[in-house]
């Protein structure tokens, strides 16, 4: 069973970026858009590092939003 982390959720702009972990199936999509800011772990799970998730980001953040086949990573506001 997967705990709650620090790695979570990060700021960006005016919304927060979440990983909704009933709906993840750890493709890994999230981290090749984002390799700065997401991690996969040992399971090939995502991990956010929040201090690598800025507002100069936020195009890159929706694209690999958009990209999640399982809608697990969010842009919530």
């Amino acid at each position: 069973m997967r705990t709650a982390t620090s790695h979570e959720a990060a700021a960006v702009g005016a919304g927060s970026l979440r990983i909704d972990w009933t709906r993840c199936d750890g493709h890994g999509h999230c981290a090749a858009l984002l390799p700065r800011a997401i991690t996969l772990d040992d399971w090939g799970y995502p991990m956010i590092d929040a201090a690598a998730v800025g507002d100069e980001h936020l195009s890159d953040v929706k694209r690999a939003v958009s990209a999640c086949p399982s809608l697990a990573l969010r842009l919530e506001r």
